[in-house]
Parts: C-alpha cells; sequence; structure tokens
C-alpha cells in the first residue's frame, strides 16, 4: 500500500499520495468521496487524475505552503475511504 510522503517542490512542502484503481470510473467515485471529506474540512488537495491514477497533494495555503496539522488530518480521513 502506498502511503503519504512529504516533499518539498520549491519553497512549498506537501504531503502527497498516489494511487492506482482498476479503472477511471472506481478512480473518479473515490474523488467524489474525496471531495466531500474535504469540504467537511473546508481543506482542499491538489487533485491530478488521468484514467484510472489519482494523485494527491496536500500543503495550507495560509502557512505558507507548509504541512500542518490540517493536513495530517485530512489524509487521515481521505486513508479511511482508501
Amino acid at each position: 500500500m502506498t502511503t503519504w510522503k512529504e516533499e518539498k517542490v520549491g519553497n512549498e512542502t506537501y504531503l502527497s499520495r498516489s494511487l492506482t484503481f482498476k479503472d477511471f470510473a472506481e478512480a473518479f467515485a473515490f474523488l467524489t468521496y474525496v471531495a466531500m471529506i474535504a469540504e467537511k474540512h473546508n481543506h482542499h488537495p491538489h487533485i491530478y487524475n488521468v484514467y484510472n491514477r489519482v494523485d494527491l497533494r496536500l500543503t495550507t495555503h495560509d502557512a505558507d505552503y507548509t504541512v500542518t496539522e490540517k493536513d495530517l488530518r485530512l489524509a487521515a480521513e481521505i486513508d479511511k475511504i482508501v
């Protein structure tokens, strides 16, 4: 199972995770749940989706693009639906 990893891109730090699903429909269904969780937390990930692959990046914009407790909480909630 792929886990979250912290990565630095320029001056920004992200918590990132890549997932692969059976097909596009399964990936999109997962993203629908991620959208609902993100709205509940009022914290929205960077989402990249091509066919059955989903890449997520979490960072807190108002904390100068660093990983904060908000990102860790959202990641934990997303892990519950994987």
